[in-house]
């Protein structure tokens, strides 16, 4: 085929199959009214509107979630769903395989539709009596088949009398208890959620620049009262984040911040904005206020690795494209890394806690038995299963593994380019170059692990892919501590009780005695897991037993801590009386070795790296 002629085909194809597309994809104008009055019942009530022609609709619900890497779309929520057009029922059939998408036949002369349907969560998952989160990917039909940014979506929000808002939609306006928002893609909504809440305050944190904001609801008014210095440590994460990536890729950002002890725990990036649910009273609490750090710095992070720079097969065109988990070491391990370097950073942390956070995950990676059969690749590959996988033998299964030794691989990266170039780079440099560039608004910039690979060989020159294959694409033995040895610090155990590990036994309502007789507990002396090969798994003990004595003492936590205690002094074996099927037999745990928790010993002969990356910028 001649030149003349390739382009009058071309032409003709573009006609065609390109130019009725792009009709199309314009034509897919959603609005969405959400009724938000009976929030506090975990109802909500979606009216939604879209213009269609004659002939046969699929619609889609929302079922991969970008940030929850699964297909975790809560469908049962939705009831009561109806179609109509001018008043008249149009009959739907839901897919016998792909569940989540919905066939219906839109009559001739019909261009536009109606649905209607409720979302009922369950008690407690996204509300209390006085705040809620409204997830839009909850509350939304779009036509299936179509890209999620060729959708348009105009939405507003109304919201019980007394209650106030946060989200990062553009407002369009204000008439009473509704606000309406200006137009954006299908995309852009499903990554914008908002909070609503009886008790609201907002709190700036950046007086130049790019707007960026703390919106809190909590479930009374007390809980709002933020001390001066946590403030100040908020306002810090802020100029840190700039200094350590350089260049930010949002208009403005926001943390959606809700504080109760019923509305359930939250912890979900958006390019403008994050979920972050606590405790009701966690502005006055110390240790919550260690999670809450923690949990601001990783989810803040995400606005650039994650959100603007994401592995090429979790930047899906739509929401019912399968994501792969593959490169989630870098996604979440990478974020996990960071988001405990920037709390340190910014003072919300101390040193202290920097180091015990390093020696909690460090421990619980060397203690994984699962490490023995599966790379840390497989738990990432495999993450539809491990977010929820049971706790019961975890131990020997693994979880979502990927977070925390993905941290200590890039604390070991860390240490390594400020080693080789002599203390003048850090992965820093590394963040600026991937990360960074010049602001933005939000935008995907999508990534393979060659990128990876070479973008640090262009800060530090090394077999980087070697050092990553070593440590996630093979089974290895022991947890990559390399960080940590090479960063002047040493992993050791002692009777002391490691303060982060205390404050997520707190928080989650366990104990975990991994390091000495091989279990982890509930409050009530259930056995949550064991470690096989440990002393308890020896002795017979199993997930989903109980124990209900401790030598002549009932369980609790105490008592058995102190069991463990005095039998290091005994030579005998430390004796439980156990529940398992309705039956209660004894069981005796040979173990001498005392408390252990891990910790970070300061090693003379080599430079305190770790300090150094700790350092305010």
């Amino acid at each position: 085929m001649n030149q003349s002629h390739k382009q009058k085909f071309f032409l003709l194809i573009t006609f065609l199959f390109i130019i009725p597309t792009y009709i199309f994809a314009q034509s897919a104008a959603i609005n969405v009214s959400v009724d938000a009055t009976d929030a506090a019942r975990s109802l909500l009530r979606v009216r939604e509107t879209m213009n269609v022609t004659p002939g046969k609709l699929d619609l889609f619900y929302p079922k991969w979630i970008p940030g929850e890497h699964s297909p975790t779309g809560p469908l049962n929520n939705m009831v009561n769903l109806h179609i109509s057009a001018a008043g008249k029922e149009i009959a739907w059939v839901r897919d016998d395989v792909e569940m989540f998408a919905f066939h219906c036949e839109v009559p001739a002369g019909v261009s536009r539709i109606e649905i209607t349907f409720d979302d009922a969560a369950e008690p407690g998952s996204t509300s209390s009596s006085y705040l809620a989160r409204i997830k839009w990917n909850r509350l939304v039909l779009y036509p299936r088949g179509l890209n999620s940014d060729d959708i348009q979506v105009t939405a507003s929000l109304k919201t019980p009398a007394g209650w106030k808002y946060a989200t990062a939609l553009p407002l369009a306006k204000e008439n009473g208890t509704t606000a309406d928002f200006k137009p954006v893609t299908l995309t852009a909504f499903v990554d914008s959620p908002a909070i609503i809440g009886k008790y609201f305050k907002k709190i700036e944190l950046s007086d130049k620049g790019a707007l960026h904001e703390m919106d809190i609801v909590a479930d009374n008014a007390d809980a709002l009262k933020a001390k001066p210095e946590t403030i100040a440590g908020w306002k810090e994460l802020i100029r840190q984040a700039q200094a350590m990536f350089g260049a930010h890729h949002y208009n403005s950002y926001r943390f959606l911040l809700t504080l109760s002890d019923h509305g359930g725990d939250e912890g979900l990036e958006h390019h403008e904005s994050s979920e972050d649910g606590v405790g009701v009273n966690s502005f006055s609490d110390a240790s919550a206020l260690l999670d809450l750090g923690d949990l601001l710095g990783h989810e803040y992070v995400h606005s650039w690795n994650g959100k603007y720079r994401r592995p090429a097969r979790l930047a899906t065109p739509d929401f019912e494209k399968p994501m792969h988990g593959d490169l989630l070491w870098v996604y979440e391990g990478l974020t996990e890394y960071l988001g405990k370097v920037l709390p340190a950073r910014s003072k919300l942390w101390t040193p202290e806690n920097f180091r015990e956070a390093m020696a909690d995950l460090a421990g619980d990676m060397d203690h994984q038995t699962g490490r023995r059969w599966r790379p840390l690749v497989d738990t990432a590959r495999a993450v539809q299963f491990t977010y929820d996988g049971s706790r019961q033998w975890r131990n020997a299964r693994r979880g979502a593994d990927y977070y925390d030794e993905g941290a200590l691989i890039w604390m070991e990266a860390d240490v390594l380019i400020r080693q080789k170039s002599g203390g003048k780079l850090s992965l820093d440099d590394f963040c600026h170059k991937f990360h960074g560039g010049t602001d933005t608004g939000p935008m995907v910039k999508p990534y393979e692990l060659d990128e990876i690979a070479a973008t640090l060989n262009e800060v530090v020159p090394y077999d980087w892919k070697g050092f990553f294959n070593e440590r996630v694409y093979t089974v290895i033995e022991r947890a990559p501590t390399g960080g940590i040895t090479n960063g002047g610090w040493k992993l050791e155990y002692n009777e002391t009780p490691n303060a982060i590990n205390e404050m997520s036994e707190k928080a989650n309502s366990y104990t975990s005695l991994f390091y000495t007789i091989g279990v982890t507990l509930g409050s009530e002396g259930e056995v949550r897991d064991v470690a096989p090969g440990s002393p308890a798994d020896k002795a017979g003990l199993a997930p989903g037993m109980t124990i209900k004595k401790v030598a002549d003492n009932d369980y609790s936590d105490e008592a058995i801590r102190n069991a463990i205690t005095a039998a290091k002094r005994d030579s005998g074996a430390m004796n439980l009386t156990v529940e398992s099927n309705g039956e209660e037999r004894e069981y005796k745990v040979n173990y001498h070795g005392g408390l252990l928790y891990p910790h970070l010993v300061r090693d003379a002969s080599k430079p305190d790296l770790l300090s150094d990356i700790i350092k305010p910028r």
